[in-house]
């Protein structure tokens, strides 16, 4: 409970938010030299009147909409990277797309190694990366982390779960990385041919919910499964610690909790959207809204870290939800509409099913064709890239809410 990563995490909140702002303001300073987009945003703003959180909330902020729309007109980085892309090693594409810096050559550029160490993870494990690797940072931003902490990395990648599950038994993996739900599958898979992976004691997971019951079943397992916040933009936010209340946030960028659709701090205790501030030099991103939602959680957690807390992921201000490691969205529901004469509106429900994620597309059709639900069945799968079951109801069934995705699932 007491074996902390650095002196950072258990500085004072004093301290660290003299020297978080010192770090911004130097930042902002040669941003406004080295990155258009920073320069155009702090435009008659001098630098070192940004003081305290008070000031950074005058900033202005940046969405993910916003960040697409500017990558476009000055690909790859939107002008907020302050090197030429040449210059980085990795560029990496999320769905979008939107396209992400990475550099390998600097130890923890995504400062995951903190996070991977609050979750017992050391130099001498044998780490398997059930991240992707292909074309998103996600794999080797993990890796990044491992690696910075000694760790061998097992780059397992995802899909093909019967050679991953010989790699991590040949090699002897201790812990996994990965999405919540496929450090289950690997285990049934392993269960059923027979393989060994009882040597995997410690996990840290994300791209997902860890919810109470899966993590019981780790726990049940003999492994201790403790959960991150980051993003592909961001790299790591906050990260959980043995003592379970609560994500810290890291000693590497500023969190706000915003009022949705706004740039407005809401009272501590109260949900709102996640909006980061990075302190990173290479891309200094300056207030981005995630799109997720979460709370302030107040006071110090008992593991001896100081910093801020947040009560961890809840949900999507947008009403997007994370399905399978995938984001799903409301414009992608109405796109399968569309392409659906007979239907006339449509309700995704995102539930739990046998420790699975699971979806029914509820279609609202006056056509009584059999066939329909088969064929908004494909769409779906065209779309989404994730399977789902499909369900007719009669025009006017569905709740006139506004939602579009309802998100059932207990987040504990």
């Amino acid at each position: 409970m007491t074996d902390h990563f650095d002196a950072l995490e258990t500085r004072s909140p004093d301290e660290r938010e003299a020297s978080v702002m010192e770090c911004l303001r130097a930042q902002l300073t040669m941003g406004r030299e080295t990155t258009p987009a920073l320069a155009e945003a702090l435009d008659g703003v001098d630098p070192a009147g940004i003081t305290d959180r008070a000031a950074l909330a005058r900033l202005p902020i940046l969405r993910k909409a916003s960040l697409v729309e500017r990558q476009r007109k000055a690909p790859p980085f939107g002008g907020l990277a302050a090197r030429p892309a040449h210059e980085f090693d990795h560029l990496f594409q999320s769905p979008g797309p939107i396209y992400e810096p990475g550099m390998t050559s600097v130890p923890d550029w995504w400062r995951f190694a903190r996070a991977l160490h609050a979750a017992g993870i050391r130099s001498s494990d044998r780490v398997h990366n059930a991240f992707a690797y292909h074309l998103t940072p996600a794999g080797t931003m993990l890796e990044s982390g491992a690696r910075a902490l000694g760790c061998a990395v097992i780059p397992g990648g995802v899909g093909n779960t019967e050679a991953q599950v010989t790699a991590a038994a040949d090699c002897g993996a201790t812990a996994y990385i990965g999405t919540p739900d496929f450090l289950k599958v690997m285990l049934e898979k392993a269960a059923e041919i027979g393989r060994d992976l009882s040597a995997i004691t410690r996990a840290w997971v994300s791209g997902g919910a860890l919810f109470p019951s899966l993590r019981e079943g780790y726990r049940e397992a003999g492994i201790q499964c403790l959960q991150g916040y980051a993003t592909a933009d961001l790299g790591s936010i906050a990260y959980e610690t043995t003592a379970m209340e609560g994500l810290i946030v890291d000693e590497g960028v500023i969190v706000e909790i915003l009022r949705p659709g706004t740039g407005d701090p809401v009272p501590e205790g109260e949900v709102g959207e996640v909006a980061v501030t990075l302190l990173n030099a290479d891309y200094p991103l300056l207030r981005f809204c995630t799109g997720d939602l979460s709370a302030i959680l107040p006071g110090t957690s008992p593991c001896g870290r100081t910093n801020m807390r947040i009560r961890g992921w809840m949900g999507r201000a947008d009403q997007t939800a994370k399905v399978k490691g995938m984001f799903v969205r409301p414009e992608q529901v109405a796109a399968i509409v569309a392409r659906h004469d007979a239907v006339t509106k449509a309700r995704l429900t995102v539930s739990r099913e046998a420790e699975q994620d699971a979806m029914i597309l509820t279609v609202e059709t006056a056509e009584a064709d059999p066939a329909l639900a088969d064929a908004v069945a494909g769409t779906l799968r065209d779309v989404l890239k994730l399977r789902g079951h499909v369900e007719t109801a009669a025009p006017g069934s569905l709740p006139n809410d506004g939602k579009v995705i309802d998100d059932t699932r207990d987040y504990g």
